[in-house]
Protein backbone atom coordinates (compact mmCIF):
# COMPACT_ATOMS: atom_id res chain seq x y z
CA UNK A 1 0.00 0.00 0.00
CA UNK A 2 2.79 2.37 0.55
CA UNK A 3 4.33 2.32 -2.80
CA UNK A 4 0.47 2.65 -4.18
CA UNK A 5 0.38 5.72 -1.78
CA UNK A 6 3.25 6.74 -3.27
CA UNK A 7 2.12 6.67 -6.97
CA UNK A 8 -1.56 7.96 -6.51
CA UNK A 9 0.51 11.38 -4.46
CA UNK A 10 2.52 11.58 -7.80
CA UNK A 11 -0.88 11.48 -10.16
CA UNK A 12 -2.00 14.48 -8.32
CA UNK A 13 1.26 16.67 -8.53
CA UNK A 14 0.88 15.27 -12.28
CA UNK A 15 -2.41 16.36 -12.23
CA UNK A 16 -3.05 12.72 -13.95
CA UNK A 17 -6.67 12.02 -13.94
CA UNK A 18 -7.65 7.90 -13.38
CA UNK A 19 -8.56 7.37 -16.95
CA UNK A 20 -5.21 8.45 -18.22
CA UNK A 21 -3.73 5.89 -15.84
CA UNK A 22 -0.92 3.15 -18.12
CA UNK A 23 2.00 1.52 -18.32
CA UNK A 24 3.19 4.57 -19.82
CA UNK A 25 2.48 7.05 -16.96
CA UNK A 26 3.97 3.75 -14.19
CA UNK A 27 7.25 4.00 -16.67
CA UNK A 28 7.28 7.66 -16.08
CA UNK A 29 7.15 7.12 -12.66
CA UNK A 30 9.52 4.49 -12.02
CA UNK A 31 12.16 6.13 -15.01
CA UNK A 32 12.12 9.73 -14.14
CA UNK A 33 10.34 9.63 -10.27
CA UNK A 34 11.56 7.39 -8.59
CA UNK A 35 15.34 7.54 -8.71
CA UNK A 36 15.24 11.62 -7.76
CA UNK A 37 12.22 11.21 -5.50
CA UNK A 38 12.44 13.32 -2.30
CA UNK A 39 8.77 13.13 -0.94
CA UNK A 40 7.86 13.13 2.51
CA UNK A 41 7.51 10.02 4.67
CA UNK A 42 6.64 7.28 4.55
CA UNK A 43 8.16 6.61 1.45
CA UNK A 44 10.21 3.40 -0.28
CA UNK A 45 12.47 3.69 -3.26
CA UNK A 46 12.98 0.34 -4.22
CA UNK A 47 12.28 0.15 -7.93
CA UNK A 48 10.86 -3.67 -7.93
CA UNK A 49 8.66 -3.26 -5.03
CA UNK A 50 6.91 -0.33 -6.80
CA UNK A 51 7.25 -2.43 -10.02
CA UNK A 52 5.80 -5.38 -8.87
CA UNK A 53 3.00 -3.54 -6.69
CA UNK A 54 2.13 -0.54 -9.82
CA UNK A 55 1.73 -3.91 -12.01
CA UNK A 56 -0.86 -5.73 -9.98
CA UNK A 57 -2.96 -1.74 -9.46
CA UNK A 58 -3.33 -1.73 -13.43
CA UNK A 59 -4.96 -5.19 -13.46
CA UNK A 60 -6.77 -4.16 -10.95
CA UNK A 61 -8.04 -1.29 -12.20
CA UNK A 62 -8.56 -2.94 -15.60
CA UNK A 63 -10.90 -5.61 -14.34
CA UNK A 64 -13.30 -3.13 -13.13
CA UNK A 65 -13.21 -1.05 -16.27
CA UNK A 66 -11.92 2.09 -14.37
CA UNK A 67 -8.84 2.27 -17.12
CA UNK A 68 -8.77 1.35 -20.46
CA UNK A 69 -7.19 -2.09 -21.76
CA UNK A 70 -3.83 -3.03 -22.45
CA UNK A 71 -3.28 -1.76 -26.16
CA UNK A 72 -1.81 -4.53 -28.81
CA UNK A 73 1.10 -4.30 -30.64
CA UNK A 74 0.39 -4.56 -34.11
CA UNK A 75 3.33 -5.43 -35.72
CA UNK A 76 3.76 -8.18 -38.19
CA UNK A 77 5.69 -9.87 -35.69
CA UNK A 78 2.80 -9.81 -32.64
CA UNK A 79 0.38 -10.69 -35.15
CA UNK A 80 2.17 -13.76 -35.93
CA UNK A 81 2.53 -14.51 -32.33
CA UNK A 82 -1.13 -14.51 -31.48
CA UNK A 83 -2.20 -16.29 -34.27
CA UNK A 84 0.13 -18.96 -33.23
CA UNK A 85 -0.73 -18.69 -29.64
CA UNK A 86 -4.39 -19.98 -30.81
CA UNK A 87 -3.22 -22.01 -32.24
CA UNK A 88 -0.97 -23.73 -29.84
CA UNK A 89 -4.00 -22.97 -27.53
CA UNK A 90 -7.30 -24.27 -29.17
CA UNK A 91 -5.63 -26.97 -31.71
CA UNK A 92 -3.24 -28.63 -29.38
CA UNK A 93 -4.70 -28.01 -26.02
CA UNK A 94 -0.76 -26.48 -24.88
CA UNK A 95 -0.62 -25.57 -21.17
CA UNK A 96 0.31 -21.66 -20.59
CA UNK A 97 3.30 -22.06 -19.48
CA UNK A 98 4.78 -24.37 -22.15
CA UNK A 99 3.04 -21.60 -25.15
CA UNK A 100 4.69 -18.59 -23.36
CA UNK A 101 8.33 -20.41 -23.87
CA UNK A 102 7.41 -21.30 -27.54
CA UNK A 103 5.80 -17.92 -28.13
CA UNK A 104 9.15 -16.18 -26.54
CA UNK A 105 11.28 -18.26 -28.80
CA UNK A 106 9.78 -17.89 -32.05
CA UNK A 107 9.39 -14.48 -31.61
CA UNK A 108 12.98 -13.69 -30.89
CA UNK A 109 13.72 -15.54 -34.28
CA UNK A 110 11.29 -13.78 -35.96
CA UNK A 111 12.50 -10.44 -34.99
CA UNK A 112 16.04 -11.23 -35.77
CA UNK A 113 15.07 -11.88 -39.13
CA UNK A 114 12.22 -9.13 -40.08
CA UNK A 115 12.41 -6.84 -37.49
CA UNK A 116 9.09 -4.69 -37.56
CA UNK A 117 8.24 -5.88 -41.24
CA UNK A 118 6.10 -8.25 -42.63
CA UNK A 119 7.12 -11.69 -42.00
CA UNK A 120 8.06 -13.97 -44.90
CA UNK A 121 8.39 -17.41 -44.20
CA UNK A 122 10.32 -18.26 -47.45
CA UNK A 123 13.01 -15.77 -46.64
CA UNK A 124 13.76 -17.98 -43.50
CA UNK A 125 16.75 -20.30 -44.57
CA UNK A 126 18.56 -23.46 -42.77
CA UNK A 127 21.31 -21.53 -42.03
CA UNK A 128 19.56 -18.48 -40.18
CA UNK A 129 18.18 -21.14 -37.86
CA UNK A 130 21.37 -22.76 -37.30
CA UNK A 131 22.74 -19.32 -36.22
CA UNK A 132 20.11 -18.34 -34.30
CA UNK A 133 19.95 -21.97 -32.16
CA UNK A 134 23.96 -21.14 -31.62
CA UNK A 135 22.95 -17.54 -30.27
CA UNK A 136 20.04 -19.19 -27.80
CA UNK A 137 22.88 -22.23 -26.55
CA UNK A 138 24.76 -19.10 -25.40
CA UNK A 139 21.35 -18.22 -23.07
CA UNK A 140 20.97 -21.92 -21.94
CA UNK A 141 22.58 -23.48 -18.74
CA UNK A 142 21.57 -27.08 -19.19
CA UNK A 143 19.99 -29.44 -22.31
CA UNK A 144 16.67 -29.50 -21.10
CA UNK A 145 16.67 -25.74 -21.78
CA UNK A 146 18.24 -26.33 -25.60
CA UNK A 147 15.51 -28.63 -25.99
CA UNK A 148 12.82 -26.25 -25.81
CA UNK A 149 14.57 -24.47 -28.55
CA UNK A 150 14.32 -27.21 -30.74
CA UNK A 151 10.43 -28.24 -29.80
CA UNK A 152 9.23 -24.41 -30.30
CA UNK A 153 10.85 -23.72 -33.71
CA UNK A 154 10.31 -27.52 -35.22
CA UNK A 155 6.64 -26.48 -33.74
CA UNK A 156 6.27 -23.45 -35.31
CA UNK A 157 7.19 -24.43 -38.81
CA UNK A 158 5.06 -27.34 -38.99
CA UNK A 159 2.20 -24.91 -37.99
CA UNK A 160 3.16 -22.84 -41.20
CA UNK A 161 3.20 -26.08 -43.10
CA UNK A 162 -0.21 -26.74 -42.36
CA UNK A 163 -1.30 -23.15 -43.32
CA UNK A 164 0.30 -23.86 -46.51
CA UNK A 165 3.23 -21.05 -46.01
CA UNK A 166 6.42 -21.71 -48.71
CA UNK A 167 8.36 -23.58 -45.82
CA UNK A 168 11.98 -24.65 -46.57
CA UNK A 169 12.42 -28.02 -46.67
CA UNK A 170 15.11 -28.37 -44.33
CA UNK A 171 14.17 -26.29 -41.51
CA UNK A 172 12.88 -28.58 -39.51
CA UNK A 173 16.06 -31.27 -39.88
CA UNK A 174 18.46 -28.31 -39.05
CA UNK A 175 17.92 -28.30 -35.51
CA UNK A 176 18.70 -31.13 -33.29
CA UNK A 177 17.93 -32.10 -29.97
CA UNK A 178 20.83 -32.07 -27.64
CA UNK A 179 22.62 -35.01 -25.72
CA UNK A 180 20.27 -35.62 -22.75
CA UNK A 181 20.97 -39.01 -21.38
CA UNK A 182 17.50 -39.95 -19.67
CA UNK A 183 17.54 -40.95 -15.91
CA UNK A 184 21.47 -40.11 -15.94
CA UNK A 185 20.55 -37.71 -12.35
CA UNK A 186 19.79 -38.89 -8.95
CA UNK A 187 17.01 -37.47 -8.14
CA UNK A 188 17.38 -34.98 -4.51
CA UNK A 189 15.78 -35.58 -1.54
CA UNK A 190 15.21 -35.39 1.99
CA UNK A 191 17.19 -37.57 4.53
CA UNK A 192 14.44 -39.32 7.36
CA UNK A 193 15.98 -37.22 9.83
CA UNK A 194 15.45 -33.82 7.78
CA UNK A 195 12.11 -35.05 7.22
CA UNK A 196 11.48 -35.06 10.63
CA UNK A 197 13.26 -31.44 11.62
CA UNK A 198 11.01 -29.72 8.95
CA UNK A 199 7.75 -31.47 9.99
CA UNK A 200 9.18 -30.14 13.36
CA UNK A 201 8.91 -26.88 12.31
CA UNK A 202 5.16 -26.56 11.40
CA UNK A 203 2.24 -25.68 13.64
CA UNK A 204 4.71 -22.42 14.78
CA UNK A 205 2.30 -19.40 15.54
CA UNK A 206 3.00 -16.46 12.58
CA UNK A 207 1.09 -14.25 10.06
CA UNK A 208 0.27 -16.91 7.34
CA UNK A 209 1.76 -20.09 9.12
CA UNK A 210 -1.30 -22.04 9.17
CA UNK A 211 -1.47 -21.41 5.13
CA UNK A 212 2.08 -22.59 4.84
CA UNK A 213 1.47 -25.10 7.04
CA UNK A 214 -1.10 -26.79 5.28
CA UNK A 215 0.75 -26.27 1.32
CA UNK A 216 3.91 -27.59 2.50
CA UNK A 217 2.01 -30.88 3.75
CA UNK A 218 0.31 -31.04 0.43
CA UNK A 219 3.64 -31.05 -1.07
CA UNK A 220 4.98 -33.28 1.50
CA UNK A 221 2.34 -35.85 2.36
CA UNK A 222 0.36 -35.86 -1.74
CA UNK A 223 3.30 -35.16 -3.79
CA UNK A 224 1.58 -32.28 -5.38
CA UNK A 225 3.07 -30.06 -7.62
CA UNK A 226 3.43 -26.01 -6.77
CA UNK A 227 0.71 -25.18 -9.69
CA UNK A 228 -1.64 -28.01 -8.07
CA UNK A 229 -1.60 -26.89 -4.83
CA UNK A 230 -2.55 -23.50 -5.93
CA UNK A 231 -5.57 -24.40 -7.90
CA UNK A 232 -6.39 -26.99 -4.88
CA UNK A 233 -10.89 -25.54 -4.91
CA UNK A 234 -12.83 -26.11 -1.99
CA UNK A 235 -15.12 -28.15 -4.10
CA UNK A 236 -12.19 -30.63 -4.41
CA UNK A 237 -12.34 -31.95 -1.10
CA UNK A 238 -14.65 -34.35 0.11
CA UNK A 239 -14.26 -34.51 3.73
CA UNK A 240 -16.65 -37.36 4.54
CA UNK A 241 -15.02 -39.83 1.60
CA UNK A 242 -11.33 -38.16 2.77
CA UNK A 243 -10.25 -37.96 -1.07
CA UNK A 244 -8.81 -34.93 -3.00
CA UNK A 245 -9.23 -34.09 -6.33
CA UNK A 246 -6.66 -32.90 -8.77
CA UNK A 247 -8.20 -30.82 -12.01
CA UNK A 248 -6.54 -29.55 -14.65
CA UNK A 249 -3.06 -31.25 -14.05
CA UNK A 250 0.15 -31.16 -15.84
CA UNK A 251 -1.42 -34.75 -17.32
CA UNK A 252 -4.49 -32.78 -18.16
CA UNK A 253 -7.12 -35.37 -16.18
CA UNK A 254 -8.48 -35.42 -13.17
CA UNK A 255 -7.03 -37.64 -10.42
CA UNK A 256 -8.59 -39.09 -6.82
CA UNK A 257 -6.27 -39.35 -4.07
CA UNK A 258 -6.37 -40.35 -0.67
CA UNK A 259 -6.24 -36.91 1.63
CA UNK A 260 -3.98 -38.16 4.68
CA UNK A 261 -4.71 -37.22 8.03
CA UNK A 262 -1.87 -34.70 8.67
CA UNK A 263 -2.92 -32.92 5.71
CA UNK A 264 -6.81 -32.69 6.08
CA UNK A 265 -6.09 -31.52 9.36
CA UNK A 266 -3.69 -28.95 8.43
CA UNK A 267 -6.26 -27.89 5.55
CA UNK A 268 -8.82 -27.47 7.76
CA UNK A 269 -6.95 -25.33 10.72
CA UNK A 270 -6.53 -23.05 7.88
CA UNK A 271 -9.64 -22.71 6.76
CA UNK A 272 -10.97 -22.31 10.43
CA UNK A 273 -8.61 -19.86 11.61
CA UNK A 274 -7.04 -17.65 9.01
CA UNK A 275 -8.32 -18.06 5.44
CA UNK A 276 -9.99 -14.59 5.18
CA UNK A 277 -13.58 -14.31 4.15
CA UNK A 278 -13.97 -14.87 0.56
CA UNK A 279 -16.24 -15.41 -2.21
CA UNK A 280 -13.29 -17.38 -3.94
CA UNK A 281 -13.54 -21.27 -4.26
CA UNK A 282 -10.10 -21.46 -3.82
CA UNK A 283 -8.81 -23.19 -0.96
CA UNK A 284 -5.64 -20.90 -0.83
CA UNK A 285 -6.38 -17.37 -1.51
CA UNK A 286 -4.33 -13.99 -0.99
CA UNK A 287 -3.91 -12.72 2.45
CA UNK A 288 -2.68 -9.42 0.73
CA UNK A 289 -3.93 -7.12 -2.09
CA UNK A 290 -5.28 -8.17 -4.53
CA UNK A 291 -7.42 -9.62 -2.10
CA UNK A 292 -10.21 -12.78 -3.34
CA UNK A 293 -7.84 -13.98 -5.60
CA UNK A 294 -5.89 -17.47 -5.25
CA UNK A 295 -2.83 -17.92 -4.63
CA UNK A 296 -0.27 -18.42 -7.84
CA UNK A 297 2.67 -21.41 -7.79
CA UNK A 298 5.05 -18.38 -7.49
CA UNK A 299 3.79 -17.74 -4.15
CA UNK A 300 3.44 -21.81 -2.84
CA UNK A 301 7.38 -22.28 -4.62
CA UNK A 302 8.22 -18.89 -2.25
CA UNK A 303 6.24 -20.52 0.87
CA UNK A 304 7.62 -23.44 0.44
CA UNK A 305 11.52 -22.17 0.56
CA UNK A 306 10.36 -19.71 3.59
CA UNK A 307 9.55 -23.33 5.41
CA UNK A 308 12.71 -24.65 4.48
CA UNK A 309 14.69 -21.61 6.26
CA UNK A 310 12.71 -21.85 9.47
CA UNK A 311 13.54 -25.77 9.57
CA UNK A 312 17.34 -24.55 9.10
CA UNK A 313 17.35 -26.98 5.57
CA UNK A 314 19.91 -25.23 2.59
CA UNK A 315 17.06 -26.09 0.27
CA UNK A 316 15.11 -23.86 -2.03
CA UNK A 317 13.40 -26.21 -4.71
CA UNK A 318 9.69 -27.18 -3.93
CA UNK A 319 9.89 -29.67 -6.28
CA UNK A 320 12.13 -31.55 -3.75
CA UNK A 321 8.87 -32.71 -1.29
CA UNK A 322 7.86 -34.44 -4.14
CA UNK A 323 11.21 -36.87 -4.83
CA UNK A 324 11.08 -36.99 -1.37
CA UNK A 325 7.39 -38.25 -0.87
CA UNK A 326 7.83 -41.14 -3.64
CA UNK A 327 11.65 -41.91 -1.69
CA UNK A 328 9.44 -42.48 1.55
CA UNK A 329 6.83 -44.87 -0.45
CA UNK A 330 9.90 -46.91 -2.24
CA UNK A 331 11.17 -47.11 1.40
CA UNK A 332 7.87 -48.10 3.15
CA UNK A 333 7.71 -51.78 0.21
CA UNK A 334 5.56 -49.95 -2.78
CA UNK A 335 6.39 -51.11 -5.78
CA UNK A 336 7.67 -48.29 -8.73
CA UNK A 337 3.55 -48.99 -10.36
CA UNK A 338 2.50 -47.88 -7.16
CA UNK A 339 4.41 -45.10 -6.98
CA UNK A 340 3.53 -44.13 -10.44
CA UNK A 341 0.33 -44.05 -9.18
CA UNK A 342 0.69 -41.59 -6.41
CA UNK A 343 2.55 -39.22 -8.85
CA UNK A 344 0.46 -39.55 -11.42
CA UNK A 345 2.91 -40.43 -14.02
CA UNK A 346 1.34 -41.06 -17.38
CA UNK A 347 4.57 -43.51 -18.61
CA UNK A 348 5.92 -45.80 -15.91
CA UNK A 349 9.50 -44.33 -17.91
CA UNK A 350 9.11 -41.38 -15.86
CA UNK A 351 9.50 -42.76 -12.49
CA UNK A 352 12.14 -44.91 -13.60
CA UNK A 353 14.70 -42.94 -12.39
CA UNK A 354 13.59 -43.21 -8.70
CA UNK A 355 14.51 -47.12 -8.61
CA UNK A 356 17.97 -45.68 -8.33
CA UNK A 357 16.24 -44.75 -4.55
CA UNK A 358 14.76 -48.11 -4.16
CA UNK A 359 17.61 -49.77 -1.84
CA UNK A 360 15.81 -52.07 -0.69
CA UNK A 361 15.43 -54.12 -4.33
CA UNK A 362 18.97 -52.59 -4.79
CA UNK A 363 20.63 -54.68 -2.58
CA UNK A 364 19.22 -57.83 -3.69
CA UNK A 365 20.54 -57.58 -7.37
CA UNK A 366 23.86 -55.53 -6.30
CA UNK A 367 27.18 -57.42 -7.17
CA UNK A 368 30.22 -57.39 -4.65
CA UNK A 369 33.10 -54.68 -5.09
CA UNK A 370 35.78 -56.65 -7.75
CA UNK A 371 38.47 -58.25 -5.36
CA UNK A 372 36.33 -57.68 -2.15
CA UNK A 373 35.31 -60.42 0.55
CA UNK A 374 32.34 -61.90 -0.82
Amino acid sequence: MVCITHFARWTRTKRLRLHRIDEVSVAEFLDDHLPKCHCAAPVRRDRGEHSAALGHLLVVLRSQGAISPMALSTTAVDEELRCYDEHMNHARGLAPKTRSTALRIVGRLLTSRFGSGAINIAAIKPEHVRSFFAQQSKLCSKPASLASVVASLRGYFRYCTSLGEPVHGGLIGAMTYPANWQLSSLPKTLTTEEVAQLVESLGKPGRSMRRADAIVRCALDLGLRSGEVARLSLDDIDWRAGTLTLRHTKGCREDVLPLPTTTGQAIAAYLKHERPTTTNRAVFVRHTAPRDEPVGGDLVRKTIRQAYARAGLPYTRSHLLRHTMANRLLAAGSSLKEVADVLRHRSLNTTMIYAKLDSRNLVAVALPWPGSAA
